[in-house]
Order: C-alpha cells, then structure tokens, then sequence
C-alpha cells in the first residue's frame, strides 16, 4: 500500500508482518474487492488485505523456508522431513498438486514426500 492510498496507521504497521508472511497484499479500503478482508479500528476502515491463492500460498510458503534452510533440494534427510512436517501443519497437501510441489522443490520423488507424511502421522499416531 503506497502513501498516497492511504495515512499511515499505527494497526496497518503492526499487521503487515503477519500480511507479508502469508503472502497477501495490503490495500486501501477504498480499493477493496469482494474477497479483500477488510480490517478496521475503532470502526473505522483502515487496510484491506488481499490473500493469495492457496498455490499461491504455497510457492510463497516455500520459499521462505529456502530463505530460512538454504536450498530445499541440498537439505539432508532429517531436515527435509522437518521441512514437509512444517508444510503439513500449514496445510501445504490441502493445495492441488501440493505433494508434486513440494516433491520437485526438494528434489525428491512423489513417494518420498509421501514416505514422510506417513511416517510423521505415524509418529503421532504412537504418541
């Protein structure tokens, strides 16, 4: 959202990390559409947020974990688990073609993505 959309408001600034983190895009309440989430203070409209499409949501999911571990597919085993159980939790199977995604970003095949996902379902399945 530039300066000429909208005043600067103390709540637009203390949200935007959580809108930057999903992916989405801060506008002008003026400017929202239908989908825009339209956040207010006091009543009043301050900023409208724009979500992704959960593709979308996913490409941006990733590459924040290859901004946070370094190249998905040079990660070892353990820590490509870890990344497909942070994927799980954040619904990243929910998207269509969320495996394949995810299988060609860490440079592993389909069933290993699945092999993972099993064996973490498992794993709190025992507990």
């Amino acid at each position: 959202m530039s300066a000429a959309d909208a005043v600067p408001h103390p709540f637009a600034d203390a949200v935007k990390p959580l809108v930057d983190a999903m992916g989405g895009e801060m506008v002008a309440p003026a400017q929202a559409r239908g989908d825009d989430v339209v956040l207010r203070w006091e009543g009043e409209p301050v900023v409208a947020v724009r979500l992704p499409h959960l593709a979308d949501s996913l490409d941006h999911l990733l590459a924040d974990l290859q901004r946070r571990h370094g190249p998905l597919p040079a990660l070892g085993r353990k820590e490509k688990q870890q990344v497909v159980r942070i994927l799980e939790e954040r619904g990243a199977f929910s998207v269509r073609h969320g495996v394949e995604t995810v299988a060609s970003a860490l440079g592993v095949s389909r069933f290993t993505v699945y092999n993972y996902l099993n064996r973490e379902n498992a794993a709190r399945e025992g507990q």
